[in-house]
């Protein structure tokens, strides 16, 4: 059975259940879970990760632990009792784990690394207070590791600020407000800004001294220099090397390791040094002989030096390598570190340049406390301290220091008798008054343990040696008395013996007779002459001579005055028991001489600070004793004195000597009656307040009126304990009386001077520290009383002194923080004084920082839901006084413009926010009374609406996101709990008030716009947060949103008729709150908008408003990330989806004007749609084609369904951005083009819009124009740039702005020249089909061409493609898919490669026109692109498979024309065709004889370089032919069997037959011209070709040319390629164009060998029939088989089901690179890597082909402008048949005898010049592998037979030809006359003049009606293939 459980509450899964058993709960280990009932080893509960999912698991799984229940019940809490720091540690590692995965994830390893680490540690920690050993302070720095660690990680990972108290969280619902805010702002100040250390260390670590020419102990000297002052500021840290030059006790660290100590920030600055002197121990000279003398010398070695403000860069522990300079004239020793730094140098030797000094350096911030704890290790390895010289910035009490530092400087010393001057040594001793040497108190520095004696080093020769060698002798102070330093001199010999002669001596005393130390500073000591063997042992017999200069003076000792020798040393002083001051001690003695007391108090004031805190306790003493002595004499005199030792102790250097006073009064102070002196004397100084002109002195003894009082104080408790309480109604009165003079003295206000009102300032300011000692002897009543009396007697005038009010404020505020206010019945008396003052403050909006902390104080006190009867009232007193002025005050401050200065912009905040946290505070405990109070209270109806039109302002401000810092969420939500709270109790207020015939419109406007900004709060989106998190909300506060939109929906009911104040005004907040994915939310929202439909239909009819409200915004609410896809379906949908609305659509239906309202909720849905697809696309990165498609749909469903002209603009604008960040110069030309043509050339005015200005519609349009020019010639699209410079000229022309229209002339012929200079790619096209349900709305099964990237490849293409939709599945076929993958749940792209098909074929039929002007025609206004794929019909014969490989051509139709506003668009219509065997041999034979016409006419006019491309093209069809090549043809088509089964096929057998014998001729001339310019080397070749082509003849069966062939002259223009310019153009079908390759075959290598012996064989599979590949083909691209081959599967489509019919000739080759061999498998073929057969046209119909070449096409500019164009035609149309073989030789400038142009003539210049993708044989017109590989030519026109002229007449008129065909050159524009659906720009239109100029194309086209009849062309043919056509001749 089943029981609830009792104490078994919680715990922690220590093993992983998978809950397999039935009602099983599965739990992974780690889990915490809540128990709810037990029964027989089991337990049934919820994991509290997942609460909803209730479930029983295995008692011995779980790790019961101790927790408390909330709630106990059916929604009980239960909270685990551990430590408040375990518990945070644990969620919050929880919270990290997942998102620690996620930075994995997302390639953030850095932070990934860190955390982990960070994690590690906090486990570490969490487990040594989970064993719970730890000591009380050891668990407090665990617990500040473990929240630093824990603050780390959320400030790092965008996590919420957690506010704690003592390290434990704290509940936001058990403090005030105002503490919650200082709180947080303390750990986000601590977070902003580390606090700056004020103490520095310097850790110095010696490694050693590299140096080749050691072998000699050292000695090496640190200390810290100040270059500014020019002396030491530090101790020294000396340090012994051995003869390697590494430390000699290296086993002991603190020999060589030093720390030096309490740096101030004033010595981190670039002229502190720290300098490094060595020396060394050995000879005199360093390189004498070993043997020379033995006795060892300290001699210097070097110097270095190093800016300390080197180490400030960065804390760096690497080592440093310091120069060592060698010091070369030894009398500058002494000053050779100022000479470095000084950089004086250049007289110093380096000791090597690879020598130096190895140092560790490294800079240490903070107290020593806390260095010691934060590098424990280095303290515990043992480092020595070096102090500073002189005692540190701040003295600390109990520092004991007695340390004497003596400088040793110089001397001045007679030769001796000798000839050169002394080598000197001076050794050092201490004498104590017995004689004897005091041992160990001499210090070379720290490091080195003290010694006996000292021995300085030794300058070579010199009588006067400067050594400044500094020393510290802590000598006791008990040894000081009678104790002296003697200086012994010696001579050190540098003869063999080495003997050290002394020769005198000197001596100084330590202290003076009267008891004062050797004063500070520099001594000239007197050189005692003595023998050699003299013995200095007995002091006494020279310590009666004199021992300096100076006390000299008096005497007239002349012997001793004579002497020259002087001695000098500096001495300083650094003690806390002796002083050298005489006052000091008079004052101390001062019962030894009773009449020097009066002279002593008063010279007080002049003894240092330092001397009186020194000897603190002894003086204090000595004051009261006076006192006691004679208090009448000597009571005011030892009161001034008291006073100015109490004002000494507020000095910063000596402010930590308080607490030694305090101590000194709580436990040493005796003076039990002093406190009657001591009261008498400061009311009488407080009563001269007012008289005395001077009041410097009386301001003095205000200051220190705390410690006067603590002395009254205790000097009263004092006498109470000694006589059992006398006279204590006399000490109450004299206190009474005393503050009596102080009220009298605050009240007078300051006439005149402001001497008064400083004194006024300096009382109120120590004040408030007099109530804590008034507490210790009076009540607390009485004590508030007093000081409310004081307090309440300061004059209420603002207009005084300013100075004078902050001090007031001040002195309240220090009032609230005393320990008197936190009593709740003290602080109801001085609660009405506090407020008076504040409400004065903030009345004149002063001081409002001080305000703003009394305030905060005062409520931090006041804790939630304290019921007690005195907090109720202290409410009611705030309510009543302050809460309508802080509610204006909030307002004030909000409004003002914030301070730019970054300090006083955190003050603002700071102000801002603490008067926040104030109001929350108050109206947190403002209950149900309180606020009726307060609303009864409003006399008006116009004073509450302007409260609460008020408080709606504040309440609107502190929902601002700025208000409190990003991450203090904590806070946000307490305020968002007390605005909600509020508003709920005042829209009764508003229902009462403000409805019917008191509608107030700006009131309840206000109310909906809180509620609205209210709810859209991002703090409040839980959505957003981690479910713990979620769960913690919702548990606290419910979900707020929730909340106030009931509130929303309540308040819109009771609205009634006035409703239509709101609409459409409402409609934009209402649908942000309903965007919010919160279903209860919208469930309560949407219903409110049939509620507007339904209101303005009864207004106005329709809802016209409503609509477009609802779109505008719309649209600005999803692109900022709003909405969802459910909340699409909310607002479409029929089903009811929550709660009890049914959804919006069913409502609508419900009424009479539900059409309107479905067709509005249908825009509304089709819009969404567009617009979540939009902001998806734009959360990717980079720009993609996917955001620029999705912005083109977005655009037209903006342009044609909603005509929202705005929106079009500002979503073209969006587009051209995103064009330019791509780099799509060309279609954000063609983008800005859109808005271009909406402006026209007017001076209308246009207001300022988006980026532009305001001006003129003109000046607009002309900027347009500028910007698209400059747009086309980025993108390398000058001709359009071209026809844009024109319309402005016009403009400039017509406006007589010469200036500008010169420039734009300038323009357009610099446009000029790039098109003929520049080179341009052709880019490649590519077909897209997206199938499947998962792509966005605008791709979902569509297919579209796209302009690839410049060299962009099918493969690049594709990977891109990939990469944009990494979800989806490349197919791998190229046939269309069918129904299943349409509505397959995934994503599938199709891709493959397309071939474009120019629509005008004018300018590339012509002859003479420049590739750079025919490849911009070849790749621009595309609308028509192609893609072959070949296949057998029937049996397929193995021996010729020519007869049975047709091909079948797909056409594809889009909607707007390549290059436009997009990189891709759709394809509106596809048309498939087939070819039959036949004509598919007709069209390879003519796009071979073309191809060699331009490499013969490239090679007459001297466009090739080198001859070899035509070569390679000849040998491939002369060979080929020979082996067999053209007879498969004759085999397949020539026989009887075949032209009696297809009698129909008669003509094009013809046609075939014309064909092959017009190669020959072409081949003939070819070869003519071959010999022309055949290099010598190559000439066998040409031979060889010669021989092989009459081998070709006689198998052609060809015997004379002129006999078998009509005349049909074929120009090859000689010389000047403009020959025949004028011959007429080949009928030109729409295509028919190709793509000009890039590159010149002529830069590639030869890398694959087709054999020709291929063709004869059959072991090359069934290809080999018909490609026709020689051996000396060297084809430099890939392979590319024809569609007329069998050896090739589509261009496009290379999976096995579709080529499997074709196998590849690559296959054959056993020459072809791996990349080409699998080139079938690949999933995508492209027209440049692969073979192709997207380059054949479909022929089309004779009509037809007259009808496209001439819609919209003019001739190209004629020499005779008068000449019509028929007249102008060629005059070959005409031309008599000629002999080829003189043309052959000598190619002449006219027209020459052509062959008869082929049947598809008219696309023939597709194969011309550059195509990339003709494939890669120069084989016969057979071979499919027919890719050019020649640079740059030019097409060949051919004339067309004059029979076929008639003929095409009939369909087409000659007049309307001739019209069309004066269209201008040379950049015709191909104006359609059918225009599109969607209206293209017709800024760039040509305007139907009779004679216009010439005018490049228009840049975006509408199609033409021919395109159409073009497009019909296999309706009007009974059978899919098209039927034999006749050559047109024009």
């Amino acid at each position: 059975m089943w029981i609830p459980t009792e104490h078994e509450k919680y715990g922690v899964v220590i093993a992983s259940f998978r809950g397999t058993v039935p009602y099983g709960l599965s739990l992974e280990i780690g889990d915490t879970v809540q128990i709810l009932e037990k029964c027989d080893g089991w337990y049934r509960g919820f994991a509290l990760k997942n609460p909803n999912i209730k479930g029983i698991f295995p008692s011995s799984y779980i790790h019961l632990k101790n927790a408390c229940v909330k709630n106990k019940g059916q929604f009980e809490m239960v909270i685990p009792t551990e430590d408040s720091v375990i518990t945070e540690m644990t969620s919050t590692l929880r919270d990290w784990g997942t998102m620690w995965k996620q930075l994995y994830v997302r390639n953030e390893g850095d932070l990934f690394h860190r955390l982990w680490h960070i994690m590690n540690e906090i486990l570490d920690l969490r487990r040594q207070v989970l064993v719970g050993h730890l000591t009380h302070d050891r668990m407090k720095d665990v617990k500040r590791h473990i929240t630093a660690r824990l603050d780390w990680g959320n400030e790092q990972l965008g996590l919420d600020l957690v506010p704690r108290k003592e390290y434990a969280m704290v509940d936001p619902e058990d403090i005030s407000i105002t503490e919650l805010y200082r709180l947080m702002e303390h750990r986000h100040r601590k977070k902003d800004t580390p606090v700056q250390a004020s103490s520095h260390h310097l850790f110095v670590q010696m490694k050693s001294l590299m140096c080749s020419n050691l072998g000699e102990e050292l000695e090496v000297i640190f200390s810290l220099f100040d270059s500014k002052e020019n002396r030491p500021i530090s101790e020294r840290f000396f340090l012994r090397l051995n003869r390697n030059g590494l430390p000699k006790s290296p086993e002991k660290p603190e020999r060589h390791c030093s720390l030096f100590v309490d740096l101030g920030s004033s010595e981190l600055r670039k002229d502190i040094y720290i300098t490094v002197h060595i020396i060394r121990i050995g000879r005199m000279g360093a390189g004498e002989k070993k043997n020379a003398c033995s006795v060892q010398y300290r001699r210097p070695f070097g110097c270095a030096v190093l800016s300390i403000a080197d180490l400030l860069t960065g804390e760096t522990k690497d080592d440093l390598i310091l120069k060592v300079y060698m010091c070369n004239t030894e009398s500058e020793w002494y000053q050779i570190h100022e000479n470095i730094i000084k950089k004086l140098n250049a007289r110093y030797n380096l000791t090597g340049s690879n020598a130096g000094l190895a140092v560790s350096l490294q800079l240490l911030h903070g107290d020593i406390e806390q260095i010691r704890r934060e590098y424990s290790s280095v303290f515990t390895h043992g480092v020595s301290i070096t102090r500073k010289l002189g005692f540190s910035n701040i003295i600390m009490p109990g520092e004991m220091r007695n340390d004497l530092y003596i400088t040793i400087e110089r001397g001045e010393f007679e030769k001796g008798g000798k000839s050169v001057a002394r080598n000197v040594e001076v050794t050092m001793y201490i004498i104590d008054t017995n004689g004897q040497n005091l041992k160990d108190f001499i210090s070379f520095g720290s490091g080195e343990p003290p010694a006996n004696e000292f021995h300085s080093f030794v300058l070579y020769h010199n009588n006067s040696p400067r050594w400044s060698e500094l020393l510290k002798l802590p000598i006791p102070v008990d040894k000081f008395r009678g104790s002296h330093i003697r200086f012994e001199f010696r001579h050190c010999s540098t003869k063999e013996k080495g003997e050290k002669k002394l020769f005198g001596f000197s001596f100084v005393p330590l202290m003076q007779e009267d008891g004062r130390t050797l004063p500070d500073g520099t001594h000239e000591l007197i050189v005692h002459k003595c023998e050699e063997n003299t013995n200095l042992q007995d002091s006494s017999r020279y310590l009666r001579l004199p021992f300096s200069k100076a006390s000299l003076l008096g005497t007239n000792n002349q012997a001793i005055k004579a002497t020259k020798e002087s001695f000098w040393i500096t001495s300083f002083l650094c003690s806390t028991k002796l002083t050298q001051n005489g006052d000091m001690l008079d004052l101390l003695k001062w019962r030894t001489h009773p009449d020097k007391i009066t002279g002593c108090l008063s010279k007080i004031k002049e003894i240092d600070g330092s001397e009186i805190v020194k000897f603190l306790q002894d003086t204090l003493d000595t004051l009261f004793g006076i006192l006691d002595e004679n208090s009448q004499k000597y009571g005011s005199k030892v009161f001034d004195s008291l006073v100015h030792i109490i004002n000494l102790l507020q000095d910063s250097k000596f402010h930590h000597f308080k607490p030694v006073m305090d101590t000194y009064i709580e436990s040493h102070f005796a003076g039990a009656l002093a406190y009657r002196d001591l009261i008498k004397v400061l009311k009488w100084y407080v009563d001269r307040i007012t008289e005395a002109e001077r009041q410097e002195h009386i301001q003095e003894v205000l200051k220190a009126q705390e410690y006067i009082f603590k002395y009254i104080v205790q000097s009263r408790r004092l006498f109470s304990l000694a006589t059992g309480g006398q006279n204590e109604e006399e000490f109450r009165c004299c206190i009474q009386e005393l503050l009596m003079s102080v009220r009298f003295f605050l009240s007078q206000e300051s006439k005149g001077s402001g001497a008064l009102s400083q004194s006024q300032a300096v009382f109120l300011s120590s004040f408030p520290a007099v109530y804590s000692e008034l507490l210790k002897l009076f009540d607390v009543r009485e004590v508030a009383n007093l000081v409310h009396d004081t307090l309440g007697s300061l004059p209420t005038i603002m207009h005084v002194d300013d100075s004078l009010q902050a001090v007031k404020l001040q002195c309240i505020g220090k009032t609230v923080e005393s320990q008197l206010y936190t009593n709740p019945d003290s602080r109801y008396i001085l609660l009405p004084v506090v407020l008076h003052h504040l409400h004065m403050h903030l009345q004149e909006q002063k001081d409002l920082i001080m305000c703003a902390r009394i305030l905060s104080n005062i409520f931090c006190l006041i804790k939630k839901n304290s019921s007690e009867k005195s907090v109720l009232e202290e409410i009611d007193v705030i309510v009543t006084s302050l809460l309508d002025i802080l509610l204006r005050t909030i307002l004030e401050i909000t409004s003002r413009p914030q301070p730019s200065g970054s300090a006083m912009r955190l003050q603002f905040q700071d102000v801002t926010g603490e008067f926040v946290a104030c109001l929350l505070s108050l109206l947190r405990q403002m209950t149900d009374r309180h606020y009726q109070q307060l609303l009864d209270g409003f006399g008006t109806k116009e004073e509450l609406r302007d409260f609460l039109l008020q408080i709606f302002t504040v309440f609107r401000i502190l929902i601002r996101p700025e208000m409190f810092p990003k991450d203090w969420t904590v806070m946000r939500l307490v305020a968002n709990n007390v605005i909600i709270t509020t508003v709920l109790y005042l829209s009764d207020a508003l229902r009462k008030n403000f409805l019917n015939e008191n509608f107030d419109y700006k009131i309840w406007d206000s109310y909906f716009y809180l509620a609205v900004i209210f709810i859209n709060q991002l703090c409040l989106q839980l959505e957003m947060f981690t479910p713990s998190k979620k769960k913690k909300v919702l548990e606290k506060y419910g979900d707020m949103r929730v909340t106030m939109g009931c509130e929303i929906f309540s308040m819109w009911q009771n609205l009634g008729e006035h409703k239509l104040h709101f609409i459409p005004a409402l409609i934009g907040p209402f649908l942000e709150v309903t965007l919010i994915p919160q279903p209860d939310l919208r469930n309560v929202m949407i219903p409110i908008f049939h509620d507007m439909m339904d209101w303005e239909q009864r207004r106005s009819g329709n809802f016209k408003q409503v609509e477009a409200k609802l779109i505008d915004k719309l649209d600005s609410l999803m692109s900022e990330g709003k909405g969802d896809e459910t909340y699409r379906e909310l607002f479409n949908s029929i089903i009811p989806l929550f709660g009890p609305y049914p959804s919006l659509l069913k409502k609508i239906e419900r009424e009479t004007w539900r059409e309107s309202g479905v067709s509005l909720i249908a825009t509304v849905t089709r819009l969404m749609e567009r617009l979540l697809d939009y902001r998806d696309c734009m959360k990717m990165g980079e720009v993609d084609g996917k955001k620029i498609g999705c912005t083109v749909s977005l655009l037209n469903f903006y342009k044609t369904e909603l005509n929202k002209e705005e929106m079009y603009i500002r979503y073209i604008h969006k587009l051209y951005d995103l064009h330019l960040k791509a780099q799509n110069f060309t279609e954000a030309a063609y983008t800005l083009l859109l808005y271009d043509e909406l402006l026209e050339w007017s001076d209308r005015p246009l207001r300022e819009f988006l980026t532009y200005p305001m001006q003129t519609e003109w000046q607009r349009k002309e900027y347009l124009h500028l910007t698209i020019i400059q747009n086309f010639d980025r993108g390398k699209c000058w001709e359009n740039g071209i026809i844009l410079c024109r319309k402005i000229a016009e403009q400039y022309e017509s406006y007589y702005d010469y200036r500008n229209l010169s420039k734009m002339r300038m323009m357009e012929a610099s446009l000029y020249d790039k098109i003929m200079d520049q080179q341009r790619l052709e880019p490649e096209f590519f077909r897209v089909g997206f199938y499947g349900k998962k792509f966005p709305f605008f791709l979902r099964n569509k297919e579209f061409v796209c302009r690839g990237h410049d060299y962009e490849r099918l493969e690049a293409f594709q990977q891109r493609m990939l990469n944009e939709f990494p979800h989806a599945i490349a197919m791998q076929h190229a046939n269309q898919p069918d129904e299943t993958i349409f509505q397959a749940e995934a994503q599938y792209l199709q891709i493959y490669a397309v071939t474009p098909i120019p629509e005008s074929q004018e300018v590339l039929q012509r002859e003479g026109i420049p590739d750079n002007i025919k490849s911009f025609y070849k790749v621009n206004h595309i609308w028509r692109f192609r893609y072959d794929r070949p296949f057998h019909k029937g049996t397929k014969d193995k021996e010729n498979e020519f007869k049975s490989l047709w091909v079948e051509r797909t056409s594809l139709i889009l909607v707007q024309s390549l290059p436009g506003i997009s990189r891709w668009f759709e394809v509106e219509k596809r048309e498939v065709v087939e070819m039959s065997p036949l004509e598919n041999a007709i069209e390879v034979l003519e796009n071979k004889n073309q191809q060699l016409k331009t490499l013969i006419s490239q090679c007459q006019t001297r466009q090739m370089q080198n001859i070899n491309p035509l070569t390679m093209c000849l040998n491939g069809v002369i060979d080929a032919a020979v082996n067999g090549g053209v007879s498969r043809y004759q085999e397949a088509f020539f026989v009887k069997e075949y032209i009696l089964n297809h009698p129909e096929d008669g003509e094009k057998i013809t046609r075939l037959r014309e064909l092959m014998l017009e190669q020959a001729q072409i081949l003939e001339f070819g070869l003519a011209v071959h010999e022309k310019f055949v290099p010598q080397d190559m000439r066998p070749l040409h031979k060889k070709l010669v021989d092989q082509f009459f081998v070709m003849k006689s198998s052609l069966g060809i015997q004379e040319f002129s006999a078998c062939i009509q005349a049909s002259p074929v120009h090859f223009p000689n010389g000047s390629p403009r020959v025949c310019r004028n011959s007429a153009p080949a009928s030109m079908s729409p295509d028919g164009a190709r793509v000009i390759p890039r590159r010149s075959p002529l830069s590639y290598p030869a890398v694959n060998r087709y054999s020709s012996s291929s063709l004869s064989s059959q072991a090359s599979a069934e290809v080999s029939n018909i490609t026709g590949q020689s051996e000396s083909s060297d084809e430099v691209f890939n392979m590319q088989p024809s569609p007329s081959t069998s050896s090739l599967s589509s261009t496009h489509s290379a999976s096995p089901n579709v080529t499997s019919s074709a196998p590849s000739s690559a296959r054959a080759s056993p020459l072809l690179s791996d990349k080409h061999k699998h080139s079938r498998e690949n999933s995508c073929l492209s027209p440049r890597e692969r073979p192709c057969s997207a380059i054949y046209p479909t022929p089309t119909e004779p009509s037809q082909r007259m009808l496209f070449n001439h819609i919209g096409d003019g001739p190209l500019p004629r020499s005779d402008p008068n000449l019509s164009a028929p007249d102008k035609a060629s005059p070959a149309r005409h031309g008599t048949p000629l002999s080829p073989s003189p043309a052959g030789r000598s190619p002449m400038k006219g027209s020459m005898q052509s062959f008869t142009p082929s049947p598809v003539e008219y696309h023939s210049s597709g194969l011309i010049s550059n195509s990339p993708v003709l494939s890669g044989s120069y084989s016969s017109g057979i071979s499919s592998l027919s890719r050019c590989s020649t640079s740059e030519t030019s097409g060949f026109e051919n004339p067309v037979n004059e029979q076929t002229v008639g003929m095409l007449t009939y369909s087409v008129p000659e007049e309307p030809v001739r019209k069309e065909s004066k269209t201008p050159p040379p950049y015709s524009v191909y104006e359609r006359t059918l225009r599109r659906p969607t209206p293209l720009p017709h800024s760039l239109s040509i305007p139907v003049t009779s004679e216009p100029p010439a005018l490049p194309p228009k840049p975006l086209l509408a199609r033409s009606t021919n395109l159409e009849n073009g497009s019909r062309r296999t309706e009007q043919v009974p059978r899919p293939r098209p039927l034999p056509r006749k050559v047109s001749q024009l």
